[in-house]
């Protein structure tokens, strides 16, 4: 049996990351792994709270939206019920829809990327994924998507925005490419594609 992994599925708002994380489930599953998957921000309480904030609920800065998000992610990682680290120790193969690198791109685009990288760094060490796939999407398809498939938009679902942040994307990539492992993928395509390409990438970590 092959090990489990720890995959992270990246991408601006509408890249299809929440399809193609089932996708590559349903490949794993039928390749013999136990599966988890998650996704960030998570449905616990500072998840939600984060919710809050983007669907307007709740106002806070982009500083606190940082800091929620760092909270946010140590929470995924060790909470003893149902914890990304927990699971890789009963042998899941975990998949999450977002991860640190979410963070460097989205709140680099309004504060210093290296404070943000800096304040996920104790996630970073307690785990790095074996695979971070970043779904590449023009700005305009993904904005195309959000209004296709909702009657509201959040927070940072804005043309300019998304711009902004798939440049921050690629800046981050530049700066930690020596301790990440990521793939890049062209997510313009039918989503029946795009996961083909994304299981022949997996496949090679098997």
């Amino acid at each position: 049996m092959a090990k489990n992994l720890f995959i992270a599925l990246e991408g601006i708002d509408g890249s299809g990351k929440s399809t193609q994380s089932q996708l590559l489930a349903r490949q794993l599953q039928q390749a013999g792994h136990k599966v988890y998957t998650t996704f960030e921000p998570t449905d616990s309480p500072i998840g939600k709270m984060i919710r809050d904030i983007f669907s307007h609920r709740m106002e806070a800065d982009h500083k606190v939206i940082a800091g929620l998000f760092v909270a946010d992610r140590l929470h995924h990682l060790s909470n003893q019920e149902d914890g990304i680290l927990k699971k890789l120790e009963e042998g899941y193969t975990v998949i999450s829809d977002r991860y640190y690198l979410s963070s460097y791109a989205y709140h680099a685009a309004h504060m210093s990327m290296d404070w943000v990288i800096n304040a996920n760094s104790m996630a970073a060490d307690l785990l790095r994924p074996d695979l971070n796939i970043y779904i590449d999407v023009d700005p305009e398809t993904s904005m195309e998507r959000i209004n296709k498939g909702r009657s509201s938009t959040e927070m940072y679902e804005t043309l300019d925005n998304l711009k902004n942040v798939k440049a921050k994307y690629f800046e981050a990539f530049e700066k930690v490419k020596h301790d990440e492992n990521i793939y890049i993928i062209n997510g313009n395509r039918e989503e029946e594609e795009v996961a083909e390409s994304i299981w022949q990438e997996v496949q090679k970590i098997l």
